[in-house]
């Protein structure tokens, strides 16, 4: 009949400039799908060098080893007689672009070159790239001596055109196309192109799996068709986990979908597509018929080739599938241990070393490395010879066969409890029955002898020793007594992590776990340089109340009945001293003077609405009106981006961690912002100020909640000064120390060094509020000088 085509997308965990490495791996995919009956194969966004080269796409070295890879593929036995196309960066005319380049037979058919950037969120497209925008034509592409002394080719076309086959044409669109406004694929529809291709690299983010495919199904729906999705998936070298989730779509419903999170590193996709299917649906719809006759024609390369075949009656098509996205849950288990796995197995370390408090955040990264080892040994049960051969070679175990997780995970993961006599006993305990539960090689060691070497030599130079708030300390002797503790807890951890595999008689050393969350770095609750300073974080981009819920689902799915206990206690620091009966003094909330929930709203409203303190306080007097007075709101959101200001500096030397969530504040990409602030927001508080005073007469606070009192915000703190702004805020120093607190308290609170007139029935104006004096210094809106 020659109606049936049978196409495969595949899904590929590449390094960047692991050439060789990723050539085996495309090579596998062609193989496979060529087994499995498939006549077209189509792989991820620059699958050839690795898409997160980053400025190594301006070198030269980097074109020409993907020229000579994609030589290496193309005269591959594994390619004949099969239609493949293959992502890589090429120079044409001295601009560097993007591009998926088709082949058949050692032939090259067509480079096109994408036509939009994505420069949102982690992506930065457009610092290597330039867009092809000369829509509808081609230009011919000069082929290097290379490709041409074994193709016997010169040149090939190079821009915005469409493959037709004997019985089909293909059109490409390539990641950041199908997102935007303007997608391609309803043109080359229009212009009777029936299969459409996108190679993608688009990375994991909580919550957010569901878009892409409801994408591809939408455009397939509108367009009519098929849409082929090729992604990467796993860790390439950088931040992001990029995560699967290559499929196929026909006329608006899904047919086959790859797997978001595996430690596989090739997997193939197939389908079997009846073209008529295609055209029945397309000519059934009037409207589009009417459209596409008007349509602009793509320009066709020919191949001289059909993916069908004339005996193909027997053969059925795929049938549409119901699929669910993973749960929150499964997402913060799953993503974060194949993070985990690809950075372990590529940088030639020896397993983890993980400072284990018996919290919530080190409990969770602890529970995270657990899953990996689950996966691991899932993955060799399955079959899978690379898995095997990987952990072999961390172990230095050349017969090693992994059966059990916890087993495995006593041979990865050292967990060590760092006390000190501020630590009280339930957390002890909570860490070291976690350990247990999880097969870790627990040990615990106390801090408080290098805690007491360091303050000896401090002793010896200044003649002073500094004492806590609670035994009559300052704010900042109680700071720095906490930060030693935080910063010796550091310097052990790579002290162990560098000998213990010496210890253990095995080679090599270990990665150093961080386990600071989102939310604490957003705030800056964290000492720089502590024991959140380490190789790399595996929860750094997920919230605080995600990772509950995560260590909710761990206790039934890992059978860790500690985490219930470890999710009930509150989170706390333990760096100041006990309460004589042996209970807490500190918890973090305190500490922070917001709470958990509280900081994600910030953050979001931060990062995803892109709000100011003006704008944030504008939306969260609505929406907090039955709790908390305008001026209770106003507060908040006061405080919140004082501590941010005053602590962003800490944003520059984060540990790297997955990314996972959209409000991140990683400074090293994903949210660029000065590092440097003028923290009393001075005209952006007044502005609030200038909406509170236009609600008072009417509104009636339906809330008495207590919050910190501004005299209280002033018991340690000339607000006159700006001197504390940069100075290293603990993730456990408290609101009201100095670390804390800045210039920008409201104007009620501040009589003494504030000039702020008592409100008239005058209408206050936003731009009214700078003046000069007889002096000429010019005063901000607050009065103070700038």
């Amino acid at each position: 009949m020659g109606r049936k085509i049978t196409v495969a997308v595949s899904t590929l965990n590449q390094w960047a400039l692991d050439f060789e490495g990723n050539m085996v791996r495309i090579l596998q995919s062609v193989l496979e799908a060529k087994d499995m009956g498939a006549s077209y194969r189509t792989g991820p966004e620059l699958e050839i060098c690795g898409y997160s080269c980053e400025d190594h796409f301006r070198e030269p070295d980097t074109f020409l080893h993907s020229w000579e890879t994609l030589l290496e593929i193309m005269m591959s036995p594994f390619c004949e007689n099969m239609l493949v196309d293959v992502g890589m960066p090429v120079m044409h005319q001295n601009v560097a672009y993007n591009c998926r380049v088709a082949f058949f037979n050692q032939q090259l058919l067509l480079i096109r070159p994408k036509m939009a950037m994505c420069d949102d969120g982690n992506y930065r497209e457009s610092r290597w790239f330039t867009a092809w925008t000369k829509a509808l034509q081609t230009e011919d592409f000069i082929l290097p001596r290379l490709i041409s002394q074994h193709t016997g080719q010169q040149t090939v076309p190079f821009g915005d055109a469409v493959i037709a086959t004997r019985d089909t044409c293909i059109g490409y669109e390539i990641c950041e196309e199908l997102w935007n406004v303007r997608s391609k694929h309803i043109e080359m529809s229009l212009s009777g192109v029936e299969i459409i291709v996108n190679g993608s690299g688009s990375y994991m983010e909580l919550r957010k799996a569901h878009i892409t495919a409801d994408l591809i199904r939408n455009a397939s729906f509108k367009a009519g068709g098929a849409y082929l999705f090729s992604n990467l998936r796993g860790c390439d070298g950088q931040r992001v986990y990029f995560n699967g989730c290559s499929a196929i779509a026909l006329n608006g419903e899904l047919i086959a979908r790859g797997k978001q999170f595996a430690l596989q590193d090739v997997e193939v996709t197939l389908a079997t597509i009846d073209l008529e299917d295609i055209r029945a649906y397309r000519v059934s719809q009037r409207s589009r018929c009417i459209t596409a006759a008007q349509a602009a024609t793509y320009p066709r390369v020919r191949c001289d080739f059909a993916l069908s075949t004339n005996s193909d009656l027997l053969k059925s098509p795929t049938p549409p599938i119901q699929y669910t996205s993973q749960t929150i849950e499964e997402e913060i288990a799953l993503g974060p241990a194949c993070w985990l796995w690809d950075y372990l197995r590529r940088s030639g370390q020896g397993g983890f070393f993980l400072p284990l408090s018996g919290g919530v955040d080190s409990s969770s990264s602890a529970t995270i490395v657990y899953s990996m080892c689950r996966q691991i040994v899932h993955a060799v049960q399955q079959g899978d010879a690379q898995v095997l051969y990987d952990i072999r070679k961390i172990l230095a175990d050349s017969d090693y066969t992994p059966d059990n997780a916890a087993a495995l995970c006593n041979r990865l993961l050292v967990t060590c409890f760092m006390g000190s006599v501020n630590s009280s006993k339930e957390t002890r305990r909570r860490a070291a029955q976690l350990a247990n539960q999880l097969g870790s090689y627990h040990i615990e060691i106390s801090i408080d002898l290098a805690v007491n070497a360091l303050l000896g030599i401090f002793n010896v130079v200044t003649g002073l020793t500094p004492v806590f708030r609670t035994q009559g300390g300052c704010a900042r002797q109680n700071l720095a007594l906490q930060n030693i503790q935080s910063r010796i807890r550091m310097v052990l951890a790579y002290v162990f992590a560098q000998l213990m595999l010496w210890v253990r008689n095995r080679p090599g050393g270990l990665l150093v776990l961080g386990s600071a969350n989102v939310d604490e770095s957003l705030r800056g609750y964290l000492t720089k340089y502590d024991c959140s300073s380490a190789d790399i974080n595996p929860i750094g981009g997920i919230s605080k109340t995600d990772l509950k819920r995560f260590l909710k689902y761990a206790k039934d799915k890992y059978n860790l009945p500690i985490l219930e206990s470890i999710i009930e206690a509150p989170p706390t620091a333990e760096l100041e001293p006990l309460q004589e009966n042996g209970e807490l003094l500190q918890t973090d909330e305190q500490d922070m003077g917001m709470s958990y929930a509280e900081l994600s709203e910030f953050g979001r409203l931060r990062k995803q609405s892109f709000c100011g303190p003006y704008s944030m306080f504008c939306k969260l007097v609505a929406t907090w009106k039955d709790d908390l007075s305008p001026k209770e709101v106003a507060d908040k959101v006061k405080h919140f981006f004082r501590c941010y200001a005053i602590n962003r500096h800490k944003m520059t030397v984060l540990t790297p961690s997955v990314h996972a969530e959209t409000y991140s504040p990683d400074d090293n990409r994903f949210d660029h912002r000065p590092f440097l602030y003028r923290a009393n927001w001075s005209w952006q508080f007044k502005a609030i100020d200038d909406e509170i005073n236009k609600m008072q007469p009417v509104y009636t606070p339906s809330s008495t909640q207590q919050r910190p009192s501004s005299d209280d915000l002033l018991l340690s703190h000339d607000t006159c000064t700006q001197h504390s702004f940069h100075i290293d805020d603990s993730k456990h120093s408290s609101p009201l120390s100095s670390a804390s607190l800045d210039l920008g308290v409201s104007s009620a609170v501040l009589p003494q060094c504030i000039d702020n007139p008592p409100v008239t029935g005058k209408k206050p104006s936003g731009f009214s509020k700078v003046h000069v004096n007889v002096l000429g210094k010019i005063k901000d809106r607050t009065g103070i000088p700038v």
